[in-house]
């Protein structure tokens, strides 16, 4: 049995013999393997081969050189994502999806609570941040906080060292309050909201809101490119794409009909004499 090897640049391999017996031919990996029998044979047979054998032979007593084996090699499988894979990161997409929208919500509840309305809360002192030992922390943090009484409210340190450093954070922040200092607490007195005090925060809160939807929208872009990264690697076809991008825009509104509710409730709030 006579063999001969025919390749040009850049172009797989080509295996060219003759077979003058009945021997079984086992094609070479990573070849194109081409039979041209010498008995009443009249046409040629390409068989595909994979890279798989650590051992190539091509039938018996023919064995690759090494330049063609190590040409063979180069070659690269690629594996086809199984479905339980490519269901497995559709699932962490919508989870991260779901995760950040409902943290924005929170975000957004969290900066209406620190707006004051009428009567004194503690949670108009939430978004105070206090520099305590040259790091921010919050105000809640190092201070005990309580109402008296429904327009003032009462800090009192866990160290008084810090009365200073609170008392300029709250001079420093939008609470539109005059903190009252007497050396081991603070004191602050809320005077009544006038009605341009409560167009102003009105404002205050539809800029809040918009902030909450941009940012809702910019969880869905991510995802979006999520999912079209899957469909450029071949793990989702056009018309899932589509599918998952309807059910997003679903998701999306829902979320986005929270901000709204919440955006009417807190300027009801504010607009209430």
């Amino acid at each position: 049995m006579a063999a001969s090897l025919s390749s040009t640049a850049q172009t797989t391999p080509i295996l060219r013999f003759r077979a003058s017996d009945s021997k079984s031919l086992v094609s070479p990996p990573g070849s194109c393997l081409r039979v041209m029998a010498s008995n009443n044979a009249s046409s040629a047979r390409a068989i595909a081969c994979s890279l798989r054998s650590d051992n190539p032979w091509l039938g018996a007593g023919v064995k690759l050189s090494g330049v063609v084996k190590r040409s063979l090699q180069k070659r690269v499988v690629i594996r086809s994502a199984t479905i339980e894979e490519i269901e497995a990161e559709k699932s962490a997409i919508e989870k991260d999806v779901k995760s950040k929208m409902e943290k924005t919500i929170e975000t957004l509840r969290t900066s209406f609570n620190s707006i004051r309305t009428g009567r004194a809360n503690v949670a108009m002192l939430d978004k105070i941040e206090v520099e305590y030992y040259g790091s921010p922390v919050s105000l809640k943090s190092i201070a005990q906080i309580s109402t008296p009484d429904g327009t003032s409210l009462l800090l009192q340190p866990y160290d008084k060292s810090s009365l200073k450093a609170i008392e300029k954070a709250i001079v420093s922040s939008d609470l539109g309050v005059t903190p009252n200092n007497d050396g081991d607490v603070i004191r602050l007195s809320l005077p009544p909201l006038t009605s341009e005090r409560r167009k102003e925060l009105t404002k205050v809160v539809a800029k809040q809101s918009e902030d909450g939807k941009v940012a809702l929208r910019n969880i869905r872009r991510d995802a979006l490119k999520s999912y079209d990264k899957l469909e450029k690697e071949k793990k989702l076809s056009e018309d899932n794409v589509k599918d998952l991008s309807s059910d997003l825009q679903k998701l999306i509104d829902t979320y986005m009909k929270k901000v709204e509710e919440l955006c009417k409730q807190k300027e009801k709030e504010l607009l209430k004499v």
